[in-house]
Protein backbone atom coordinates (compact mmCIF):
# COMPACT_ATOMS: atom_id res chain seq x y z
CA UNK A 1 0.00 0.00 0.00
CA UNK A 2 3.00 2.32 1.10
CA UNK A 3 4.23 1.74 -2.93
CA UNK A 4 0.97 3.24 -4.21
CA UNK A 5 0.91 6.26 -2.13
CA UNK A 6 4.71 7.62 -3.33
CA UNK A 7 3.83 6.38 -6.52
CA UNK A 8 0.87 9.17 -6.77
CA UNK A 9 2.98 11.48 -5.23
CA UNK A 10 5.62 11.09 -7.65
CA UNK A 11 3.22 11.45 -10.53
CA UNK A 12 2.00 14.98 -9.03
CA UNK A 13 5.16 16.10 -8.55
CA UNK A 14 5.96 15.68 -12.42
CA UNK A 15 2.48 17.46 -12.95
CA UNK A 16 3.22 20.04 -10.87
CA UNK A 17 7.39 20.38 -12.14
CA UNK A 18 5.28 20.05 -16.03
CA UNK A 19 2.73 23.13 -15.20
CA UNK A 20 5.91 25.18 -13.95
CA UNK A 21 7.43 24.71 -16.75
CA UNK A 22 5.30 25.17 -19.01
CA UNK A 23 4.33 28.40 -17.45
CA UNK A 24 7.78 29.63 -17.66
CA UNK A 25 8.09 28.77 -21.33
CA UNK A 26 4.37 30.70 -21.63
CA UNK A 27 6.43 33.74 -19.62
CA UNK A 28 9.43 33.21 -22.04
CA UNK A 29 7.21 33.76 -25.01
CA UNK A 30 5.74 36.52 -24.05
CA UNK A 31 8.79 38.55 -22.28
CA UNK A 32 10.57 37.42 -26.29
CA UNK A 33 7.54 39.25 -27.85
CA UNK A 34 8.05 42.31 -25.70
CA UNK A 35 11.83 42.32 -26.15
CA UNK A 36 11.05 41.96 -30.28
CA UNK A 37 8.70 44.92 -29.85
CA UNK A 38 11.38 47.37 -27.57
CA UNK A 39 14.18 46.56 -30.22
CA UNK A 40 12.17 47.45 -32.85
CA UNK A 41 10.91 50.69 -31.40
CA UNK A 42 14.94 51.43 -31.09
CA UNK A 43 15.92 50.48 -34.57
CA UNK A 44 13.02 52.32 -36.16
CA UNK A 45 13.30 55.03 -33.73
CA UNK A 46 9.40 55.45 -33.20
CA UNK A 47 7.14 54.65 -30.35
CA UNK A 48 5.12 52.46 -32.30
CA UNK A 49 7.34 50.51 -35.33
CA UNK A 50 3.97 49.12 -36.45
CA UNK A 51 0.71 50.27 -37.03
CA UNK A 52 -2.49 48.81 -38.37
CA UNK A 53 -4.64 50.98 -40.84
CA UNK A 54 -8.01 51.31 -39.39
CA UNK A 55 -10.50 53.09 -42.20
CA UNK A 56 -10.65 53.65 -45.94
CA UNK A 57 -9.36 57.21 -45.76
CA UNK A 58 -6.03 56.47 -47.49
CA UNK A 59 -7.58 54.32 -50.33
CA UNK A 60 -6.32 53.40 -52.87
CA UNK A 61 -2.88 53.64 -51.34
CA UNK A 62 -3.37 51.41 -48.31
CA UNK A 63 -6.95 49.68 -47.71
CA UNK A 64 -8.64 49.36 -44.33
CA UNK A 65 -6.51 46.27 -42.92
CA UNK A 66 -3.21 46.92 -43.91
CA UNK A 67 0.28 47.13 -41.98
CA UNK A 68 2.35 49.78 -42.03
CA UNK A 69 6.14 49.51 -40.84
CA UNK A 70 7.21 53.14 -39.80
CA UNK A 71 10.79 54.79 -39.40
CA UNK A 72 11.22 58.08 -37.89
CA UNK A 73 14.62 60.02 -38.00
CA UNK A 74 15.69 63.64 -37.75
CA UNK A 75 15.40 64.69 -41.63
CA UNK A 76 12.68 67.01 -42.23
CA UNK A 77 9.32 66.21 -42.71
CA UNK A 78 8.59 67.20 -46.72
CA UNK A 79 4.70 67.29 -48.74
CA UNK A 80 3.87 64.10 -49.83
CA UNK A 81 5.12 61.72 -47.27
CA UNK A 82 3.00 59.50 -45.52
CA UNK A 83 2.97 59.98 -41.49
CA UNK A 84 1.16 58.21 -38.67
CA UNK A 85 0.65 61.04 -36.26
CA UNK A 86 -1.44 61.71 -32.46
CA UNK A 87 -3.72 63.99 -31.99
CA UNK A 88 -4.16 65.42 -28.58
CA UNK A 89 -7.29 64.08 -26.75
CA UNK A 90 -7.42 60.72 -28.40
CA UNK A 91 -6.04 57.35 -28.47
CA UNK A 92 -5.94 56.27 -32.03
CA UNK A 93 -3.24 57.19 -34.12
CA UNK A 94 -3.83 58.34 -37.97
CA UNK A 95 -2.05 57.42 -41.15
CA UNK A 96 -2.61 60.24 -43.44
CA UNK A 97 -0.55 62.27 -46.56
CA UNK A 98 1.25 65.65 -45.57
CA UNK A 99 -0.21 67.88 -48.11
CA UNK A 100 1.36 71.46 -46.68
CA UNK A 101 4.85 72.18 -45.16
CA UNK A 102 5.22 75.47 -42.84
CA UNK A 103 9.01 75.91 -41.75
CA UNK A 104 8.82 78.56 -38.72
CA UNK A 105 11.80 81.15 -38.89
CA UNK A 106 12.56 81.86 -35.78
CA UNK A 107 13.46 78.16 -34.46
CA UNK A 108 13.61 76.14 -37.72
CA UNK A 109 10.52 74.02 -36.41
CA UNK A 110 9.01 72.34 -39.51
CA UNK A 111 5.02 71.79 -38.72
CA UNK A 112 2.75 69.97 -41.31
CA UNK A 113 -1.18 69.82 -42.76
CA UNK A 114 -2.57 66.23 -43.54
CA UNK A 115 -5.09 65.15 -45.71
CA UNK A 116 -6.15 61.49 -46.12
CA UNK A 117 -5.98 60.49 -49.91
CA UNK A 118 -9.43 59.65 -49.95
CA UNK A 119 -10.94 62.59 -48.00
CA UNK A 120 -12.08 65.85 -49.68
CA UNK A 121 -10.43 68.30 -46.86
CA UNK A 122 -7.22 68.62 -45.14
CA UNK A 123 -7.43 67.00 -41.62
CA UNK A 124 -7.62 70.13 -39.51
CA UNK A 125 -11.58 69.19 -37.83
CA UNK A 126 -9.58 65.83 -36.63
CA UNK A 127 -6.91 68.05 -34.61
CA UNK A 128 -7.51 69.33 -31.04
CA UNK A 129 -9.69 72.18 -30.72
CA UNK A 130 -7.92 75.13 -32.61
CA UNK A 131 -5.09 73.40 -33.75
CA UNK A 132 -3.82 74.02 -37.29
CA UNK A 133 -0.90 72.04 -37.77
CA UNK A 134 0.47 69.19 -36.66
CA UNK A 135 3.99 69.54 -34.46
CA UNK A 136 7.18 67.52 -34.64
CA UNK A 137 5.76 65.56 -31.56
CA UNK A 138 2.49 64.37 -32.91
CA UNK A 139 4.54 62.70 -35.43
CA UNK A 140 5.09 58.91 -34.37
CA UNK A 141 6.89 57.49 -37.63
CA UNK A 142 7.01 57.68 -41.17
CA UNK A 143 5.56 55.07 -43.51
CA UNK A 144 8.33 52.49 -45.66
CA UNK A 145 6.34 49.36 -46.13
CA UNK A 146 3.24 47.73 -45.51
CA UNK A 147 1.70 44.10 -45.74
CA UNK A 148 -1.82 44.17 -47.36
CA UNK A 149 -4.50 42.84 -45.40
CA UNK A 150 -2.85 41.06 -42.54
CA UNK A 151 -3.62 43.93 -40.04
CA UNK A 152 -7.23 42.34 -40.77
CA UNK A 153 -6.34 40.19 -37.52
CA UNK A 154 -6.01 42.93 -35.09
CA UNK A 155 -9.01 44.78 -36.31
CA UNK A 156 -11.51 41.65 -35.84
CA UNK A 157 -10.31 41.14 -32.56
CA UNK A 158 -10.55 44.53 -31.25
CA UNK A 159 -14.38 44.76 -33.38
CA UNK A 160 -15.12 41.25 -31.29
CA UNK A 161 -13.60 41.17 -28.00
CA UNK A 162 -15.04 37.45 -27.51
CA UNK A 163 -12.68 36.19 -30.56
CA UNK A 164 -9.58 37.87 -29.37
CA UNK A 165 -10.46 36.52 -25.69
CA UNK A 166 -11.09 32.40 -27.13
CA UNK A 167 -7.82 32.84 -29.31
CA UNK A 168 -5.98 33.92 -26.41
CA UNK A 169 -7.45 31.35 -24.15
CA UNK A 170 -6.61 28.56 -27.17
CA UNK A 171 -3.00 29.71 -27.45
CA UNK A 172 -2.29 29.49 -23.51
CA UNK A 173 -3.91 26.28 -23.32
CA UNK A 174 -2.00 24.69 -25.77
CA UNK A 175 0.86 26.20 -24.35
CA UNK A 176 0.71 24.65 -21.18
CA UNK A 177 -0.50 21.25 -21.64
CA UNK A 178 1.60 20.47 -24.51
CA UNK A 179 4.42 17.65 -23.66
CA UNK A 180 7.88 19.71 -24.43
Amino acid sequence: MEWIRESVESIRSIRIRQVLTQAVSLGMIVTSALIIWKGLMCVTGSESPVVVVLSGSMEPGFKRGDILFLHMNKDPIRAGEIVVFHVDGREIPIVHRVIKVHERKDTGEVDVLTKGDNNFGDDRLLYAHGQLWLHQHHIMGRAVGFLPYVGWVTIIMTENPIIKYVLISALGFLVITSKE
